[in-house]
């Protein structure tokens, strides 16, 4: 017989009366010497669907191996059911166990377990309700991700994992190679003597597609990437994580305005999208983890987000009267805990920053007339911070030329960067958002690494 997913049958609808076969995992198993009820879940939906197995029918011993972790196969009809919390049940004509799970050592027994013990645990926490619901949240934002920009008629651009060039200029990379690192090749100079590298050269895992992408977007107009990113930042922090994924959009003939539209745009289609596909889950995880979850996405939805100016915003916590951990001044870059502070306090909705400071902004942003500032955005969410920063890059040639030579980027890096501005330059803009930091927002989770199946940080690649 044809196995029918849970998330059919828990709908009852015209399997009511029906011989149906499940398959899933028993989460609970109670009853007494007339009845027993299985709760079974198969992973497609929060909701378990109840089993109810007739004592007249099955002795105790043939029950015995069902615990709590096992795996089973239920043939039974469907019918309506009398009990709460379920409006259809399955009455079990036979069963079939898979697998066992000794009940003295499953961990995943009938009770609360705290996030940081699950942490422990990655390879078996997708099975608890908590995750099995943001890992279903995760992947309906993915799939409204790709929905979203093929409805804008952008195009799917894969960018490398492995790069030569550091396109934050930040230097935190996973350095790549095969040289043994026992006995390094070296120049006569000492260094290490990368042309004996796989790569002929230096490599490592790619910070950001956003260099390339941009040769996507001045060729085919625009394009998106999403796909992993590295960062070898020593960040033990509940927004940072060394491997995560990103969102990098890149559109030729936008600018800062366009792009701050698209970004606000997106990232309304991706929570809508999510709270439409997956209501379930998310009722699910604001009834566990926070009772006002539903509430902000909608208003993120609903309300027009803020645009004002670093310099505003700068201005608006200066004079807040508020103690911040750390400083603010013209110049800072800001903190999580000023982001929020404007979102949560001041302005009470999402807020876009523009015009940063050209010094704690990347070499490739566009500069402004006042020669102080850069067309950098920061789209700023409730929770969060920072969610998105993006900006129009600079066209010109020599500008974006002075800029490297300043921060002394090394030219061999980049000539090919380069070559963009000297053959048929265009205005253009993008942005990046951390997948994570959405599925975090969306799920109302506190720890990014509770909404990635297998977190890497410093000190952690377990899994």
């Amino acid at each position: 017989m044809k196995r029918t997913k849970i998330v059919d049958a828990v709908k009852g609808g015209d399997l009511i009366g029906q011989d149906v076969c499940v398959k899933g995992w028993v989460r609970t198993r109670r009853g007494n010497k007339h009845v027993q009820f299985v709760a079974l879940n198969d992973g497609s939906t929060i909701k378990n669907l109840q089993i109810v197995f007739d004592m007249e029918k099955f002795d105790e011993e043939s029950l015995k191996a069902i615990t709590t972790g096992s795996s089973l196969c239920v043939i039974g009809k469907m019918v309506e059911s009398m009990g709460k919390g379920q409006n259809c049940e399955v009455q079990a004509e036979k069963f079939e166990v898979y697998g066992t799970a000794d009940p003295n050592t499953y961990p995943l027994q009938k009770k609360g377990h705290s996030l940081e013990f699950l942490r422990d645990i990655a390879h078996l926490r997708p099975r608890t309700n908590t995750f099995g619901a943001i890992l279903r949240v995760r992947s309906i934002l993915a799939y409204a991700i790709h929905k979203f920009f093929n409805e804008k008629g952008f195009f799917y651009l894969n960018t490398p994992l492995i790069t030569a060039s550091d396109c934050e200029g930040a230097g935190a990379m996973f350095q790549v190679t095969t040289l043994p690192l026992n006995n390094l090749p070296k120049t006569e100079d000492g260094d290490v003597d990368y042309s004996k590298d796989f790569f002929g050269k230096a490599t490592a895992l790619t910070v950001s597609g956003q260099l390339e992408g941009e040769l996507g977007a001045t060729a085919l107009g625009a394009i998106y990437t999403f796909g992993p990113t590295f960062r070898a930042e020593n960040s033990n922090t509940p927004r940072h994580l060394a491997e995560f994924w990103m969102i990098e959009p890149e559109m030729a003939f936008y600018d800062i305005t366009d792009n701050m539209d698209l970004a606000e745009e997106f990232i309304k289609y991706c929570i809508k999208y999510a709270l439409e596909n997956a209501r379930d889950d998310i009722e699910f995880l604001q009834q566990m983890y926070d009772n006002e979850l539903i509430s902000r996405l909608e208003s993120v939805i609903n309300n027009d987000f803020v645009r004002l100016t670093y310099t505003e915003g700068v201005k608006i916590l200066m004079e807040s009267g508020q103690k911040f951990e750390f400083p603010v001044y013209w110049g800072a870059d800001l903190a999580s805990e000023h982001e929020r502070y404007l979102v949560e306090q001041h302005f009470k909705k999402p807020v876009i920053l523009t015009d940063y400071p050209k010094e704690i902004k990347a070499f490739y942003m566009k500069q402004n007339e006042d020669e102080k500032t850069v067309r950098a955005m920061d789209v700023l969410f409730p929770k969060i911070g920072e969610i998105i920063g993006g900006s129009e890059r600079e066209a010109d040639y020599d500008k974006l030329m002075g800029r490297i030579n300043e921060l002394g980027i090394p030219m061999k890096d980049m000539w090919w960067y380069l070559d963009t501005r000297k053959f048929g330059t265009v205005p253009h803009s993008g942005f990046g958002l951390g997948f994570e930091r959405l599925v975090l927002f969306v799920t109302g989770m506190a720890n990014i690494r509770d909404v990635i199946a297998f977190p890497r940080f410093p000190g952690n690649a377990e899994f």
